[in-house]
């Protein structure tokens, strides 16, 4: 599964600027709506598409590989 590690790359990004950021600044500051922000945020596994991507890597000032993880769902490697 791909991981969107987006509490980590906020947790960042609020240090550096040394301001707390909610979840309604994001969705003010890139356009995303508030739901979608949210899905992103909380729901593991959670899809989308690469522009929302292209919009959070404008946003944290990173390249995917910094936003994105892939996560072995699988024990022991197995293949589904």
């Amino acid at each position: 599964m791909i991981r969107i590690l987006f509490a980590q790359m906020l947790d960042e990004k609020a240090f550096r600027e040394r301001r707390k950021i909610t979840l309604n600044d994001v969705s003010d500051e890139t356009g995303l709506s508030r739901p979608t922000v949210s899905r992103i945020a909380n729901v593991p596994g959670y899809k989308t598409g690469t522009d929302t991507l292209d919009v959070l890597c404008r946003y944290f000032q990173c390249q995917p590989g910094s936003l994105l993880t892939w996560v072995d769902e699988q024990p022991d490697g197995q293949k589904k």
